[in-house]
């Protein structure tokens, strides 16, 4: 049995909710600990946290089991204001951001079934490796590579290490070093080097993930982890590259689920002040 996700969402309301919540105790029931083998014979520790089961909530928590069916899965993940595939793509970017695990298994393999290709996920990865640390995102390696395992995903489909770069705002990035440098210069030459060089001038340019997708999980990312302070660069660069007011509106709230509600609210005064410096 597989549990398509897509499809099975965007059939009428009643059966899809139904088919939906079918495919997410398929996955949870079905969830085992798996144990990577070494050469010697032994055993790595679980490469991945067992999904809950129905069961698990009916016996701790039956109202979350409530509202995980009825306001996320019924309701939340309905709405039109955000794509099937974007929101695979900021809850991806949440739990990455977050370290949390748990629901990670179901939610990679819900994005492929929602249009995420494997090399914008693994382009995911590495890019909140810069955004949100190096360990949360490493910590999601062996769970993305037994979904890709399980679906036959191979190398041919993932982004090259070094591959042919976007060419570059060369009046845009000035100006952003140039305040870079003015504000962090001073204080640590060493992370001013490092963001030129290594993020602008690299990770932003890696073709494998659009623009738009990069501003995206980042916007995503620096919401669900209270960084408001990075917030406004980060949101006018996303509306340059396409997002629009509509969906920057839905992303504070499909992060409220994920990150929780002071997180979103945090954000809401930053986005604003955005939004009225921007036309339209």
């Amino acid at each position: 049995m597989t549990a398509s996700i897509e499809n099975s969402q965007w059939a009428s309301p009643g059966e899809g909710r139904m088919k939906i919540i079918a495919a997410t105790l398929f996955l949870a029931a079905t969830a085992v600990p798996s144990f990577a083998q070494n050469a010697d014979g032994s055993q790595n520790a679980p490469s991945r946290t067992p999904l809950l089961t129905d069961s698990n909530f009916e016996a701790v928590s039956p109202a979350l089991d409530r509202y995980i069916r009825e306001a996320i899965l019924g309701d939340l993940w309905q709405r039109p204001q955000l794509s099937p595939r974007d929101r695979s793509v900021v809850t991806l970017a949440v739990l990455i951001s977050r370290n949390q695990t748990v629901e990670l298994p179901f939610h990679l393999r819900r994005a492929l079934d929602n249009g995420v290709k494997p090399r914008e996920i693994s382009e995911i990865i590495t890019h909140l490796a810069f955004y949100s640390g190096l360990g949360n995102a490493t910590s999601v390696i062996l769970l993305a590579k037994e979904a890709f395992t399980e679906r036959g995903i191979g190398a041919e489909q993932l982004p090259a290490a070094s591959p042919q770069l976007l060419p570059i705002d060369q009046a845009a990035e000035a100006q952003r070093a140039a305040g870079v440098e003015r504000n962090v210069g001073p204080v640590s030459p060493g992370l001013v080097q490092f963001t030129g060089d290594l993020l602008f001038k690299n990770l932003w340019l890696r073709p494998d993930l659009a623009p738009r997708d990069r501003s995206l999980i980042t916007v995503a990312s620096l919401i669900s982890n209270g960084h408001v302070g990075q917030i406004s660069f980060h949101l006018n660069k996303a509306m340059d590259n396409g997002l629009t007011r509509e969906q920057v509106g839905e992303v504070i709230a499909h992060v409220a689920f994920y990150a929780g509600w002071p997180n979103a609210f945090s954000a809401v005064p930053v986005v604003a002040e955005v939004f009225k410096g921007r036309p339209g």
